[in-house]
């Protein structure tokens, strides 16, 4: 796989993985607790794809590393909400188990990638 086609598919996985927080947030309980974190694992776990698809547009290695920065932050973050639902016990493990999984293997994807660039 080429890094064009391996460009496309994390794209399609970015999005997948946004649209999956966006429903994951559709059915939170109604407390004020879930929403107020409901909100931000919204905003951070969609702005993986949106700043992923931003580093596909990158016109240098220092634009690539400095958006790749960013969906790594995101990805990170969008982590330590859902890890939040769980450890504040809004939400039970398994509920949160796909969505910490995909969070994980996305942050490791594109942490790695981000220091191959800082090392190439």
């Amino acid at each position: 796989m080429d890094n064009f086609e391996f460009g496309e598919k994390l794209k399609k996985r970015t999005k997948a993985f946004a649209v999956q927080i966006v429903k994951f947030y559709k059915n939170l309980p109604r407390t004020d607790e879930a929403r107020v974190i409901g909100r931000q694992v919204l905003r951070s776990g969609t702005s993986i794809a949106a700043n992923y698809r931003a580093v596909c547009r990158a016109k240098s290695s220092a634009d690539f590393i400095s958006k790749m920065g960013t969906v790594v932050e995101e990805a990170d973050e969008t982590l330590l909400w859902l890890e939040l639902f769980e450890e504040a016990e809004i939400l039970p493990a398994a509920a949160l188990k796909p969505l910490r999984q995909e969070s994980d293997e996305l942050l490791r994807i594109f942490s790695r990638s981000l220091s191959t660039a800082r090392h190439s």
